[in-house]
């Protein structure tokens, strides 16, 4: 019986490149896709007889691993790792890779984008014109003004890039500093966010790094500028981010990733005129999906072939 191999990336489908390699390896994918939370006996039930999976951004708890004595390797279809309890993935020797700098140039482009939308309004201005106004305020350029960049991975360094071609200041905070790169300035992390009219999260979340934007920082930032995360909601408190657009200590906010995906309901974000919130759609373009899936396919066959995977979060 073919290795069964779980797939809940919901933009991967029968008969499409991924499904293609898999079954010429010898595994036959099965099909789950991820449309929003599980029922508790789904997530109980997700890994029997499961030997691979290539995942979406969803939950895997040590609880949904203890039912999966076949599963080998967990392969995420994207860069984040952190809604997967790598220690107890480990514990049970199920490998866990990811598959980064397959979308940095997504994410990168889409940060950019927000930045532009934030700085020309573009979101007040299209919803006046469809109610039949025609609002004429000034924007602003960001031809000299100052990207401030926290982190430095393969997305950080994209969107620096795409900050420099448009004529802006580059600063960086990252623990890990390119010499090399002389078009952008490395500094502290209290100096790119106190100088940044446009600070962008490029940095990895989870339990273990904790909040980066709190109250006290984003008291520190400019009363004009404006926060981006298109990297991981965990690195905002968005209570206190809702506080601080509200009280004008920052002038706006765009987000593409949110503590809890949808944004709730009750969310003190939601109705608020000066932050843009979109999807979780950074890495989410066709070119990057496709590299996306075929890295995580490649990272099961490794594993069910006995190799040594490209990317293991795990070791």
């Amino acid at each position: 019986m073919a290795p069964r191999i779980l797939i809940t990336t919901d933009y991967l489908h029968p008969g499409d490149a991924v499904d293609q390699l898999l079954r010429e390896h010898g595994l036959e994918p099965v099909y789950s896709p991820s449309r929003g939370p599980r029922t508790p006996e789904e997530r109980r039930s997700l890994f029997g007889g499961i030997s691979g999976a290539i995942l979406a951004s969803e939950p895997v708890t040590a609880d949904m691993l203890t039912g999966a004595a076949a599963l080998q390797v967990i392969a995420r279809s994207g860069v984040g790792y952190d809604s997967i309890d790598v220690r107890a993935a480990a514990a049970q020797g199920i490998r866990v890779c990811n598959a980064p700098g397959t979308n940095h140039h997504s994410v990168a482009e889409l940060t950019i984008g927000l930045i532009i939308m934030a700085a020309r309004r573009l979101l007040e201005v299209t919803s006046a014109v469809r109610q039949g106004r025609w609002p004429r305020e000034a924007g602003h350029e960001l031809h000299g003004s100052t990207l401030g960049i926290i982190g430095f991975g393969p997305s950080g360094r994209a969107t620096a890039s795409l900050g420099v071609a448009l004529g802006m200041t580059v600063l960086v905070s990252t623990a890990y500093p390119d010499g090399d790169n002389q078009a952008v300035r490395f500094t502290d992390l209290d100096t790119v966010i106190r100088d940044a009219d446009y600070l962008s999260l490029h940095t990895r979340g989870g339990q273990r790094a904790g909040t980066l934007i709190d109250a006290s920082r984003l008291q520190a930032m400019k009363p004009s500028a404006v926060l981006i995360n298109t990297a991981r909601g965990s690195l905002v408190d968005e209570g206190a981010l809702a506080n601080a657009l509200n009280d004008g200590i920052i002038a706006g906010a765009a987000l593409d990733v949110l503590e809890s995906e949808p944004l709730p309901g009750d969310s003190p974000l939601r109705g608020l005129d000066n932050v843009l919130i979109t999807s979780h759609l950074a890495g989410q373009t066709a070119e990057a999906r496709a590299r996306a899936g075929l890295a995580a396919a490649h990272a099961v066959i490794d594993v069910i072939e006995n190799r040594e995977p490209a990317h293991p979060v795990d070791r």
